[in-house]
């Protein structure tokens, strides 16, 4: 069944483009988001400043709801093919970053790379909800998590290769390249898009993905979940390099062996999402999911290889199914009206407590063994499927709903 679908979604000629798309721009990316590090490390000598220039990436995230409106206010697939031409364009900018006085050019680069990021993960979204078939939404998801999990094992082995022998404007270069493709490849998609007239009054504009999420039976719960599984998510990996360190003895290479692992299960279960999905009712997929992420993080505290090895597997397969479900029922239950701004807002709201909780367990490593912290999270992440399965967080109380705006007013 599986392959039956995943087959399906392959052979859609939108689909298919939108996939590509994925791939060639999520292997430039992945190289460009280790370089980066290593670039300012390079020319400064601060981890400091190393540390901040994946924050310069991840930062723009935070203004989510208002970057996704744009994806509601022009037409999608031209703002896909300019976003991607932008950024191949700034990207050759680098060439001129060869020393710590300039290294401030690649800062602002990397915060415009961000912006084009939330932008087109949005513009992308919303069109796939237009162009996809529903039924198989949860399927293209499943595919997109896999397309974007392998190109994080590939492409990072890529690009400190290039930067080692060539130095960070072949990276720059790459990465420019790839987002030109991905530009050809979405003049390729065949979409029929309405016009989207600017809207004179913009009184509550930027607050109606959160309105949409808010008030959604079948939202919030997910959002809420994801948001509180993903914090999880921070707080085990910022204590990844203490587990191999001091739980399995090993020199901080062996992280890229659990991260592979983990890799590996992130790929299972982007097959496996749609049918799930299809059997399962979406709360239960999703408990199930966030479930068997929480075990697998409170047994790695165990000092045995071979059980961090599965429990990281367990981890990558686990994981993803709260933002697949939560994504694929964003584009099945929102108007396209706002559609932008609502997945920008289920992103931000998912996506800005893992940033944060990375910071946080920082902190906590340095005070709390990690034979501790680790059950510590696993628990959180238990007592989290459980409130989602039983519904503790309820549906949205009675609140006065504005009728959500048409195509032309949104």
């Amino acid at each position: 069944m599986a392959g039956s679908a995943a087959g399906r979604v392959l052979r859609d000629r939108n689909a298919g483009l939108y996939l590509a798309a994925v791939v060639v721009t999520g292997f430039g990316t992945s190289a460009m988001w280790l370089t980066a590090g290593i670039w300012v490390k390079s020319l400064t000598g601060s981890d400091s400043l190393a540390a901040l220039a994946v924050f310069a990436m991840w930062l723009p995230s935070l203004a989510g709801p208002a970057l996704g409106t744009l994806a509601d206010r022009v037409r999608r697939k031209p703002l896909l093919i300019r976003a991607n031409l932008t950024m191949a364009g700034l990207l050759t900018v680098l060439l001129a970053v060869d020393s710590a006085e300039r290294i401030w050019i690649l800062f602002v680069v990397l915060v415009l790379y961000g912006v084009s990021g939330v932008v087109m993960d949005t513009a992308e979204t919303a069109l796939v909800a237009h162009t996809v078939d529903v039924r198989l939404l949860g399927d293209f998801n499943g595919l997109r998590m896999i397309a974007a999990e392998g190109m994080k094992l590939l492409a990072p082995l890529t690009g400190a290769g290039l930067f080692a022998r060539f130095g960070g404007g072949a990276v720059a270069l790459l990465d420019a390249a790839s987002f030109a493709l991905a530009a050809g490849v979405c003049a390729l998609l065949r979409v029929s898009e309405p016009a989207r007239p600017v809207r004179t009054d913009r009184r509550g504009e930027l607050a109606a993905g959160i309105r949409q999420v808010w008030r959604s039976p079948v939202l919030r719960p997910l959002v809420l979940a994801g948001s509180a599984t993903m914090l999880c998510a921070g707080l085990s990996g910022a204590a990844v390099y203490a587990l191999v360190d001091d739980g399995l003895g090993h020199s901080p290479t062996y992280a890229g062996v659990l991260y592979a692992a983990q890799g590996a299960g992130s790929i299972a279960i982007g097959l496996l999402a749609g049918p799930l999905l299809r059997r399962l009712p979406e709360r239960v997929f999703t408990a199930a999911g966030i479930a068997l992420f929480g075990a697998a993080v409170g047994v790695r505290a165990l000092p045995y290889d071979a059980v961090a090895l599965v429990a990281s597997a367990a981890i990558g397969a686990g994981l993803p199914c709260v933002l697949i479900a939560a994504m694929t029922a964003v584009q099945r239950e929102t108007p396209d009206a706002v559609l932008g701004r609502t997945t920008a807002t289920a992103n931000s709201l998912m996506m800005v407590p893992n940033a944060v909780a990375l910071a946080l367990g920082a902190g906590l490593i340095a005070v709390l063994d990690i034979r501790v912290l680790l059950p510590l999270i696993g628990a959180a992440g238990l007592l989290t499927a459980a409130l989602l399965i039983t519904d503790r967080w309820g549906r949205p109380s009675a609140v006065p709903t504005d009728p959500v705006p048409s195509s032309t007013e949104a």
